[in-house]
């Protein structure tokens, strides 16, 4: 048994040695080279998508080792997001999602909105200070960014529109809805035309909307119709087996409109060119910040600490619909992102009275003449400060405000939103670069009340060349049908 072992033992040897003699030499033994094969891999593109990028993956790794001479630990380089475009308007466009319709309703609003370029270019310097907020709420939310023109149809972008129904602000609430979704609405302040309450309320209305009805169109329809007007709709066109679609709804003309307007506007910011207008750039990037206020204080006063005019202040700030803002603790202003610093740094500065009006019960023997003149005002000034038109009389028990006595502590108390608001401001055009610009001295007292018909001159948003506004917060012409 012995000479068995030795022989096999030898020849295990000689075996182990070959292994270890280099090519030439192994020819020289009359041996034949021992070379490893590498499996045959899997056709890459037999395999599934998450399989092909890992074998090729895998091969480049393997080619990588094989010419390296020592191993070599690569950190994968992380590919930088481009930077973001610095027009909003591109933005807006990247986001479109909203399928398209061409049809006589649109070409009509095309053409109408074309041939007012002075009033589509207002209406973009007013949605300059509010549709980046806009834009970023509804790209949060991941809804088409069509949704973030729908005001240029509900109120062209104006903050104060206020219609016919008592709907109010540039998304035109009206007083049930806007309680419905959480918009706040006092003596002082109506959340209905807050550019960020009344924002993050309409994309709440429209994203339940959307649900509702499983399609942006009749969504949109919704929102201008009212959900029980649009369902009772599609339950006639359902009992009738008639197709349950926008075309074929029965609507009425404002809102067989109503989406049409917005596809025209849509095809005008794609591409302004083609209907002879020009689109001005609006930066990509935030307009205003919000500062949080604890202390009464003036409009005209906040303004003055931010060191900008009334008008710009009054359009960032609509909800707060008196010459004094109440501070609860809660408060916030709207303010310039480069006139945050220097409000703040004024207002610890500041040492006069921050507020110069208080609170006036009307009482029985009371006369609004006697009443204004005790105040060092007359009467008309009075009701345009509260409001009130001027053939209509003061009630007993009615609430208005009053100047403040030299020396008196305001009293500013929490009071009910009254029944309804007529709202007449019409924000103006900011002033040319080639023009001189007035706006440093700050306006009269009675140019801050939104109360009476404007009797400034006409631009855009003035009667005689108006846009057509859903439930026209003043009258437009409109084309028929």
């Amino acid at each position: 048994m012995l000479p068995k072992v030795t022989l096999t033992l030898s020849c295990a040897l000689l075996l182990g040695a070959c292994a270890q003699v280099p090519v030439g030499l192994q020819h020289e033994a009359g041996l034949e080279p021992v070379v490893e094969r590498a499996p045959t891999p899997a056709t890459i593109e037999d395999a599934p998508l998450a399989a092909r990028y890992s074998a090729s993956t895998a091969s480049a790794s393997s080619a990588t080792s094989a010419t390296a001479s020592a191993p070599v630990n690569a950190q994968p380089q992380e590919t930088k997001a481009p930077p973001p475009p610095p027009d909003l308007w591109v933005r807006v466009r990247a986001g479109f999602q909203i399928p398209d319709v061409d049809n006589g309703r649109v070409r009509m609003w095309e053409k109408w909105y074309s041939e007012r370029p002075e009033y589509f270019e207002f209406m973009i310097e007013l949605a300059s200070r509010y549709l980046y907020h806009v834009v970023q709420e509804v790209e949060r939310r991941n809804m088409p960014t069509e949704i973030a023109l729908l005001p240029m149809i509900e109120s062209a972008y104006n903050p104060y529109a206020y219609s016919r129904s008592h709907a109010s602000g540039m998304w035109q609430f009206i007083r049930s809805t806007g309680k419905s979704y959480g918009l706040k609405q006092t003596f002082w302040f109506d959340g209905r035309r807050d550019a960020i309450a009344a924002t993050n309320a309409a994309l709440d209305y429209l994203q339940d909307l959307h649900k509702m009805f499983g399609s942006w169109d009749l969504a949109l329809a919704a929102y201008n119709l009212g959900e029980n007007g649009l369902n009772r709709s599609i339950a006639r066109n359902r009992a009738r087996k008639q197709p349950v679609t926008y075309d074929n709804l029965r609507m009425p003309r404002e809102t067989r409109n109503y989406f049409p307007k917005l596809q025209a506007v849509k095809n005008i910011i794609a591409d302004p060119a083609r209907f002879g207008l020009t689109l001005e750039d609006i930066p990509n990037k935030p307009y205003f910040d919000v500062v949080t206020t604890d202390r009464h204080i003036d409009v005209k006063v906040a303004a003055q600490l931010a060191e900008i005019s009334i008008e710009e202040f009054r359009i960032l700030n609509p909800g707060h619909n008196k010459p004094v803002i109440r501070a609860d603790g809660s408060e916030t202003i709207l303010l310039p992102v480069a006139s945050v610093e220097t409000f703040k740094k004024n207002l610890a500065a500041h040492e006069a009275p921050l507020v110069t009006w208080q609170i006036y019960k009307f009482k029985r023997k009371d006369q609004l003449a006697k009443v204004a003149a005790k105040h060092g005002v007359s009467a008309a000034y009075l009701k345009e400060i509260n409001g009130i038109p001027a053939r209509r009389h003061v009630s007993p028990g009615q609430t208005i405000l009053v100047p403040l006595r030299d020396g008196a502590e305001p009293y500013l108390p929490e009071l009910p939103a009254p029944r309804f608001i007529r709202v007449r401001y019409y924000p103006q055009p900011r002033k040319k670069p080639e023009q001189p610009d007035t706006r440093t001295s700050a306006p009269s007292q009675s140019a801050t009340l939104v109360a009476q018909e404007s009797t400034q001159k006409p631009h855009p948003l003035a009667a005689g060349d108006t846009p057509p506004l859903e439930d026209g917060f003043v009258l437009a012409r409109q084309p028929r049908d």
